[in-house]
């Protein structure tokens, strides 16, 4: 029975972590045997679970990292015990996705990998596989990874650091995973794969793979009766994400016709949004998030970086149009039946497609709504992307 493990920040939890947990039972039913590897947070799974270090080694990570730009290359002992493990295991194939995080070393990790003869899959989540430091260097507009990063304009934003060491982690960087003679990378959107094939990367093997999701769990209900519900759904707010956007939409669009709901909100920011917005902690349950979705009139996504966001996918799921900056590969999710791609900022045009809905005919939104949960039938069922995954591990073991 070939064997998988998968790396990852969580276990069926997050986006990443529920995209790992499908991996793993799209291999269960394949025959393979299926063990995750996290470092935070996770729910029950139906693979093996296997905790990377604990508490004291994530917080003595973040506060090496905070001082010395050292992110990734601590938690030590803990990732010599996940080696072991793997040893034990014998994997066929390690299927890496989120490694950073303050939970694993990354050196330690692939100076082992570089001297076996096992399969690395690594899903790029974002960018920070080819960069000295970053996630995404869109907002900064740094193209610094094409050549060798150097004083770096995101030192300042997460990961905070007081020093600058992005061109030694760099250099690391490149020289580690490079030098794994049987890595594959796996973008999960065409803009990630075309910047891939800019970075020290791309030489290596390149497969994309989009997201899918649960179309069981995300499927079409009845919008709101009354005001016109806009929904925005995030892992985690902030600037990046759109969360002052959705402020300013609320000064363009009457309170008495529509209202604002945001999912994923922090105590504080809930508190602090402004009046007309109804802030959500966090569901609870998948299934109380998928009614929601399918309630809203449309989905707002004003993210100013991303790879491939699944609230999207979850949105046309639930018969939900779009309506997203023209950012990373959030785009890709939509076409012109199913949503807007506006430019980033433009929060004037995305009221005024909002306002637009009121001279729409209601024949033409139930044609819509059925247009995007056929979109998401056709690109996004997770049972047809993640198999995707088991015939690229099939075919690298054969070979």
């Amino acid at each position: 029975m070939p064997k998988l493990l998968q790396i990852n920040i969580t276990a069926n939890w997050g986006s990443t972590g529920k995209i790992a947990e499908s991996i793993g039972i799209a291999a269960m039913n394949a025959g393979w045997e299926s063990y995750i590897a996290y470092g935070r947070w996770s729910n029950p799974s139906k693979s093996h679970l296997i905790k990377i270090g604990g508490r004291f080694d994530m917080y003595f990570h973040f506060a090496e990292q905070r001082i010395r730009d050292n992110e990734g290359l601590c938690s030590r002992g803990a990732t010599r015990r996940l080696i072991s493990q793997i040893e034990e295991i014998k994997p066929d194939v390690v299927q890496l996705h989120n490694i950073h995080d303050h939970y694993l070393n990354y050196r330690i990790l692939f100076e082992y990998l570089n001297q076996t003869d096992i399969k690395v899959v690594w899903t790029f989540h974002d960018c920070w596989a080819f960069t000295g430091h970053c996630f995404h260097f869109v907002t900064k507009n740094c193209m610094r990874w094409q050549t060798g990063c150097y004083n770096c304009p995101m030192k300042n934003v997460l990961p905070k650091t007081v020093l600058d060491r992005s061109g030694e982690h760099y250099e690391l960087k490149k020289r580690l995973f490079v030098g794994n003679k049987n890595l594959t990378i796996v973008p999960c959107s065409d803009w990630m794969a075309g910047f891939v094939k800019l970075s020290f990367l791309k030489g290596k093997k390149i497969s994309v793979i989009k997201n899918g999701i649960d179309l069981n769990v995300f499927k079409s209900g009845t919008p709101q009766v009354g005001k016109k519900r806009i929904l925005g759904v995030s892992g985690v707010w902030n600037k990046d994400k759109g969360l002052y956007d959705f402020h300013r939409l609320r000064d363009l669009l009457d309170q008495d016709e529509y209202e604002i709901v945001l999912v994923g909100l922090s105590k504080e920011q809930a508190k602090e949004l402004p009046s007309g917005i109804t802030g959500i902690e966090h569901t609870e349950s998948v299934k109380e998030l998928a009614e929601l979705y399918a309630s809203a009139m449309v989905f707002v996504n004003p993210t100013y970086a991303d790879t491939f966001p699944t609230v999207n996918l979850e949105a046309l799921a639930c018969g939900t149009p779009v309506i997203t900056y023209k950012t990373g590969g959030s785009p890709e999710a939509i076409s012109d039946e199913t949503g807007w791609v506006v430019e980033q900022g433009d929060i004037d045009t995305v009221a005024s497609i909002i306002r637009a809905f009121e001279r729409t005919e209601e024949i033409e939104i139930v044609a819509q709504r059925t247009a995007c949960r056929e979109r998401a039938e056709k690109k996004f069922d997770k049972e047809k992307c993640f198999i995707k995954y088991l015939q690229l591990y099939n075919d690298l073991i054969e070979h």
